[in-house]
């Protein structure tokens, strides 16, 4: 059981449900997120758990803040577990035609420069222990590509990719790296998306998957199965097969 972990992106949602379900008495939390309003109620419950937890209001893609928050909170007691969880949902808006450019580029830099800021300066000082676990928040999307989301689905195959090579590069120095790859979570950020929502899950079960998988050490922590497998035979199918069935998964987005 990790007992120092650091959660990105914890203020609500998946990030949340994690903190609380890992919060008890010997762990110490780190928790950063851009609410900081949000990120104190998480503490605070957490605090009740037993656990010990730290905030930071930083925003993702601020890669100095990031580095300066882990190597404090490493120097204090050396990171066990790093969950780079911060993401953000964009798409297609009601009646428009394309997802907005602005919102396109964000996503990228808050899904993979976002988790590659926090992944990067806690490998580094879990290499010179030569121990520590990272999972990186991807998504199912990363499986198959949707019309309404392009950044989106680019920026969760990004780092799935990412995370596996990683993974391949780092357990032989006694570094295991995970890639968790969910499907619809009922969050925030999921409610602004309107469209079929299959195999909807609670963030508290999610959470739960997440950690089994986490524990048992699985490259990637994909589910729900069934959702999972369909996917990904989706993506496997020839292009215009794929288009005409997507047709009955579209979607929007509305602003955040």
């Amino acid at each position: 059981m990790p007992r120092n972990i650091v959660i990105t992106g914890a203020s609500s949602g998946i990030g949340r449900a994690l903190a609380l379900l890992y919060a008890r008495d010997g762990v110490t939390l780190g928790l950063l997120g851009r609410d900081g309003a949000r990120l104190e109620e998480v503490a605070a419950a957490c605090r009740g758990a037993g656990a010990q937890a730290s905030v930071a209001v930083i925003d993702g893609r601020d890669r100095a803040a990031i580095r300066a928050f882990i190597e404090a909170f490493d120097a204090a007691q050396p990171i066990d577990l790093l969950i780079a969880n911060a993401g953000i949902m964009e798409g297609r808006r009601p009646g428009g035609i394309i997802e907005p450019p602005d919102a396109a580029y964000a996503v990228i830099e808050v899904n993979v420069l976002g988790v590659m800021n926090a992944v990067q300066p806690t490998v580094a000082r879990m290499l010179e222990r030569g121990a520590g676990q990272i999972a990186i928040m991807s998504s199912i999307a990363a499986f198959t590509p949707l019309a309404d989301s392009p950044s989106y689905c680019a920026s969760k195959a990004a780092v799935l990719s990412y995370g596996l090579s990683l993974r391949a590069l780092l357990a032989p120095r006694g570094i295991r790296v995970n890639v968790i790859c969910p499907g619809y979570i009922d969050t925030p950020m999921m409610q602004r998306e309107h469209g079929p929502k299959p195999f909807k899950m609670s963030a508290e079960a999610a959470a739960r998957l997440i950690e089994r998988g986490l524990r048992r050490d699985r490259a990637t922590i994909v589910f729900p199965r069934l959702f999972a497998l369909v996917t990904r035979l989706n993506g496997l199918l020839p292009d215009r097969a794929r288009r005409f069935l997507s047709r009955w998964f579209r979607f929007t987005v509305s602003e955040g």
